[in-house]
């Protein structure tokens, strides 16, 4: 399903290990030293890569407190979006230093852009690849400045339908884009697991012929598990200090223990899959000697007849196939058997 893309030295698709972004969003709480911590936490969780969002509230929306710009029915209703944008934003000249931070401890980092100059401000930055958000997927123009870019883009797909989908990724990859991949995702705050419909992963797999991944935001562990175990190649999760401190996302965020213990689980999850095998593996070798076969039950006399009463098909193995129970039974034995006896050819007349 899919090929692969290569986001800074690490190649992510099929046959290599599942891409894992730690989502920092608004979990800073507008405190650089907490942006910091999320980072480290985001390491010291198993996070191949951090992510930010790029914007600020004016590049997002306007000002304004109509009823068009106030947010109904979820975690962020009666806020206006300019001033949830506005709480939620990552200060521009925090992410030079963030940048530092994620590399300095191995991992990858880029960032979200939501208009023309934020992917002039990443560009500058010299991040390795770019996220386009669900939200933004219709954003042609937006694509098309992230595609002249010329870098690998993964896309979130949330409440997109498959015509976007197709108009977005063939945007981006005649704009020049040298490689795409996709994001299942459920676009609500939190996400519940039946809204998942982790079987479209592989549909778009097939569908697009591009890497597939899973953008979660649940607060479940067994939603990426999942994902991964259905051909999953990226996982994105937000990741928070602390759910208590609040923040604009931390309800739909993972605490650094459960985002490793997510981690763990995922990699688990993506040795379990392995391959198509009908092989016996190695650890299964000495169980072979536990299946059944046939064992003479009772003291059986030479020139007694084998029947079902005194021949059955027991464990161990070390006997004939229960196959033969067939071609034994009503034959004679060519010598006195003892009980607990397995059966084998030279006892049989």
């Amino acid at each position: 399903m899919g090929g692969a893309i290569k986001i800074g030295e690490k190649l992510v698709g099929k046959g290599h290990p599942v891409y894992i972004v730690a989502e920092i969003s608004a979990n800073h709480n507008q405190d650089i030293s907490q942006a910091i911590r999320l980072v480290e936490a985001a390491k010291e969780s198993g996070a191949d890569a951090v992510k930010l969002q790029t914007y600020t509230p004016d590049t997002l929306t306007i000002d304004c407190n109509n009823e068009f710009f106030l947010i109904r029915g979820n975690i962020w209703a009666g806020k206006t979006l300019y001033d949830l944008y506005r709480e939620a934003y990552t200060p521009w000249e925090w992410h030079p230093r963030l940048k530092n931070v994620a590399e300095g401890l191995g991992m990858g980092f880029f960032s979200t852009p939501f208009d023309g100059t934020a992917v002039d401000f990443l560009e500058q930055l010299g991040v390795p690849v770019y996220k386009v958000a669900s939200f933004e997927l219709i954003d042609i123009p937006l694509l098309r400045a992230v595609a002249a870019t010329g870098k690998p883009v993964i896309m979130s797909t949330g409440m997109a339908t498959l015509a976007e989908i197709d108009e977005a990724v063939r945007t981006l990859l005649d704009g020049g884009s040298r490689a795409v991949a996709l994001l299942k995702c459920t676009s609500a705050y939190p996400a519940v697991a039946d809204d998942m419909n982790l079987m479209t992963i592989a549909n778009l797999a097939d569908t697009f012929g591009l890497p597939v991944g899973l953008s979660d935001h649940s607060l479940e562990i067994a939603v990426p598990v999942a994902a991964v175990t259905l051909g999953a190649v990226i996982v994105e999760k937000h990741i928070t200090l602390s759910r208590a401190r609040g923040g604009p996302d931390s309800a739909f965020s993972l605490e650094p223990h459960e985002f490793k213990a997510m981690v763990d689980s995922v990699r688990v999850a993506e040795r379990a899959v392995g391959h198509v095998s009908y092989s016996v593996t190695e650890g299964e070798r000495s169980s072979r000697v536990f299946r059944r076969s046939l064992f003479v039950v009772e003291d059986v006399s030479a020139g007694e007849f084998f029947s079902e009463k005194n021949v059955r098909s027991i464990r161990p193995g070390f006997g004939l196939h229960p196959r033969n129970i067939y071609d034994v039974i009503g034959r004679r034995a060519a010598r006195d058997i003892n009980r607990g006896t397995p059966l084998s050819w030279d006892l049989v007349a």
